[in-house]
């Protein structure tokens, strides 16, 4: 769920709704890992995108996988190289649900 100018009510901020370009970069860096993902049998969801944090779910093989934390590492890594800015990838558990 993307939040249409929901209000930040810890520091009382109004927080804009992430723009198209934005989303499309963020959906294109998590499909770009999600062949390899998928051929381990897991994948990744786009949850939410509230300013700096990128909500994610990881699922199927990747929910026990050792290597889950290097994965979201790696995804982070290259969002940060494709938006320029910093963003932080949070993990978020529970069952699938698609934006």
């Amino acid at each position: 769920m993307l939040h249409d100018n929901q209000k930040n009510e810890e520091v009382g901020q109004i927080e804009a709704a992430p723009s198209p370009e934005r989303e499309q970069v963020i959906r294109a860096v998590i499909d770009e890992i999600r062949p390899n993902l998928r051929r381990d049998g897991g994948d990744c969801e786009l949850i939410e995108i509230c300013g700096n944090k990128i909500m994610v779910r990881l699922t199927g093989a990747c929910v026990l996988c050792k290597l889950s934390s290097a994965t979201l590492e790696g995804i982070q890594a290259k969002l940060i190289e494709e938006l320029g800015e910093f963003v932080r990838l949070v993990p978020v558990p529970g069952a699938a649900a698609r934006l």
